[in-house]
């Protein structure tokens, strides 16, 4: 299946391109630094790895399976990002509810609305698309969450947003704990990611070389976990 064409990101790289604010409220020099790198490292992959998204499908099916009637919010990739359409296809075809994410208000957590393939979708803030208000909300079990650059313990460089910390934590603070699976290429490892009290590291990794559990306790991570 072609899919239509992803998102652009802006092409002012002074602004983090995902659902970013102005000026991000948790932001420092290393993590300016650190994203200037990331960016960089990013593009750089996403043209080794043209092939990408349909490995990402093969590594996340084998780890973690695909359960029916479970809620799987994936993300439609803008500019290089490692695009999940091919595994959100796959899983809607086993029976995999599928969302795709948008924004409520600023400052706010992000709501989630049903989406499957073919589906027309609306342009959201800073180049992002979402399925149109009529759609049904959805509470997800697993989380694809785009990123800039992760580290060995499983913390993640953000867009400067904050909008997927503030997801995870709504969603755990309600009683409905949530599987937060970072989607990246394998280049994008940085070991020495800046870290703050609110960042909140993920469960998965799932790269175009393979699917890694991650220490919630910020161990090291054993290569092939």
């Amino acid at each position: 299946m072609s899919f239509p064409p992803r998102a652009e990101a802006p092409t002012n790289h002074t602004i983090p391109e995902r659902m970013a604010p102005d000026s991000p409220p948790h932001d420092d020099s290393r993590k300016t630094t650190a994203r200037s790198r990331a960016r960089q490292r990013r593009r750089l992959a996403a043209q080794r790895h043209q092939h990408a998204g349909a490995a990402l499908r093969d590594h996340y099916i084998h780890h973690l399976g695909a359960r029916p009637g479970h809620t799987v919010a994936g993300y439609w990739p803008m500019g290089d990002e490692l695009d999940p359409r091919p595994l959100m296809e796959a899983l809607a075809h086993r029976g995999v509810h599928v969302a795709l994410p948008a924004v409520a208000e600023r400052e706010a957590p992000l709501t989630f609305r049903r989406w499957w393939p073919g589906q027309p979708l609306e342009p959201g803030p800073h180049g992002t698309a979402h399925p149109p208000e009529r759609e049904q909300a959805v509470t997800p079990d697993i989380l694809l969450v785009p990123l800039l650059a992760f580290d060995d313990a499983g913390y993640r460089l953000g867009y400067g947003g904050g909008y997927y910390d503030r997801t995870l934590a709504a969603l755990e603070g309600c009683g409905h704990p949530v599987l937060a699976v970072g989607v990246a290429y394998s280049d994008q490892r940085d070991p020495t990611l800046p870290r703050e009290a609110h960042d909140r590291p993920l469960d998965w990794l799932v790269t175009e070389s393979g699917a890694r559990r991650l220490p919630r306790a910020g161990q090291p991570v054993r290569e092939g976990a």
